[in-house]
């Protein structure tokens, strides 16, 4: 029995050297797992970091889109009133040319009362647009007038 009692050890030895081998590679595989699972935590972390600041930046630029549109609506509006006011301004002045010419008229002793050119005035038998076109024109005819 001393030969089986060996055999018995041995056995009993070979089976705790398999299971301890087993237990090694099965923690260093673990640890492997592990540490890949590290390494695919932080890339998927930085991925993550990544596609926060990229919408970060989306939103700021939308931001900045909107305040400009803003900002045009606030030009146009200003533009709008001022072009209000221009268009207000030219009215006075074209009123106020129109009055002057009225006047002129009722002082001019060669316009009747609705603005017409009289017949036979001292200034010649011109038509009144004529002797006071600036190219010279004495015709009547648009043409232009004498080269100088």
């Amino acid at each position: 029995m001393d030969m089986t009692l060996v055999w018995i050890i041995v056995a009993v030895i070979v089976v705790l050297a398999i299971v301890a081998v087993a237990v090694v590679t099965s923690r260093r595989r673990k640890a492997a797992k592990a540490a890949n699972d590290r390494r695919k935590a932080d890339e998927l972390r930085a991925e993550a970091q990544e596609a926060d600041l990229s919408a970060r930046e989306r939103e700021a630029e939308a931001m900045r889109k909107q305040a400009a549109a803003k900002q045009a609506q606030v030009d146009a509006e200003r533009l709008s009133r001022e072009g209000s006011e221009s268009q207000a301004d030219a009215q006075k002045v074209r009123a106020q040319s129109d009055e002057r010419l009225k006047r002129a008229n009722d002082v001019d002793p060669d316009v009747d009362a609705h603005g017409h050119q009289r017949g036979g005035t001292p200034g010649g038998d011109a038509p009144r647009g004529a002797r006071d076109d600036p190219r010279g024109n004495t015709s009547g005819d648009g043409a232009a007038g004498p080269v100088r």
